[in-house]
């Protein structure tokens, strides 16, 4: 199969993980996946594998393949995976897990290398930019920074409690990290770094951004033309574009008819795809906030996508 220069895919309760062409919305690849659901899809930095979270095991399948199969499965976790992610140069994969732990795998491997006990369900982790600590968000309201090199956890907070932390994003230089939670708030902290190599969080900002649960926040990437921002998704059914300077909302994005779960930028920060119980996934712009594609083609709520779409601009 030639590979396409942007590599979008979406996952459903379907049980079916799908490809779209990003401009003419035509799927051109269905994998079936009948082992569970798919709860969290990532695309390695190389563009050549897609892993698939799902209940209780992480798949990897080869993107330049025609191979309903996966070419490697991750299975140490002991209930649904909710977090993936890959480290930057792609050497080794880390999860979380409603099982209660963040594991680190070598993608070489089968086996779990390192294991860490949140001591509660983990809805989400991400990879702080430094590649050497992980931050993880549970159901019972605990955030947790994991250091790789000391082994252990360097650093906990409870920004509400009892309230789920669903989904943390961290800006591409480190400088900010927005935790969102089951009562529709983003908390914002900066990340300042201690004597030793222990990030510390000061509180910035606190942001009721929905009335209903908010699935998923994502800070605008590195190469985002002029404004930085926050994108939140929620519950209750809209996609809201924040200022991440005084964090103003800048846009709402209206079109889908339930439960947005997901969403991520491209590249340059330009659009948005989200994901949503309405069975579809929509591409937007960030300029005007309008609706510019549907995916349609899955038959039960979409819940997860992911984007790759080339490698990072140059600075010419």
């Amino acid at each position: 199969m030639t590979q396409p220069s942007v590599i979008l895919a979406t996952a459903s309760y379907d049980h079916t993980i799908r490809f779209w062409e990003a401009k003419s919305g035509r799927c051109y690849r269905t994998i079936q996946y009948p082992d569970s659901q798919v709860n969290r899809l990532e695309i390695t930095p190389d563009k050549r594998y897609l892993a698939a979270a799902g209940n209780p095991h992480i798949r990897l399948f080869d993107i330049n393949s025609s191979s309903p199969q996966p070419v490697m499965s991750y299975d140490s976790h002991t209930n649904n995976v909710m977090a993936v992610g890959f480290q930057c140069d792609g050497k080794w994969m880390y999860s979380g897990s409603e099982d209660g732990t963040v594991k680190i795998w070598d993608l070489r491997a089968p086996g779990c290398q390192r294991e860490y006990e949140s001591r509660g369900a983990v809805n989400t982790v991400v990879l702080h930019p430094n590649q050497i600590e992980l931050i993880s968000g549970d159901q019972n309201g605990n955030i947790r920074v994991w250091d790789l090199t000391a082994n252990s956890c360097s650093c906990e907070l409870v920004p509400e409690v009892d309230t789920a932390v669903r989904s943390l994003t961290v800006m591409w230089d480190g400088s900010l990290v927005v935790a969102a939670n089951n009562h529709g708030t983003c908390y914002v902290w900066r990340l300042l770094k201690g004597n030793q190599t222990m990030t510390n969080f000061e509180p910035l900002h606190k942001l009721q951004a929905h009335n209903g649960y908010i699935l998923k926040c994502l800070i605008s990437p590195k190469f985002c033309d002029l404004h930085r921002y926050l994108a939140t998704v929620s519950s209750d059914h809209t996609v809201k574009i924040w200022n991440v300077d005084g964090f103003t909302l800048e846009k709402t994005l209206i079109g889908h008819q339930c439960w947005v779960w997901d969403c991520v930028f491209s590249v340059d920060g330009a659009y948005l795809i989200t994901a949503s119980f309405d069975t579809t996934a929509k591409l937007w712009s960030m300029t005007s906030g309008e609706e510019i594609k549907t995916y349609q083609g899955h038959h039960k709520a979409t819940v997860c996508c992911a984007l790759h779409d080339g490698v990072e601009p140059s600075l010419s």
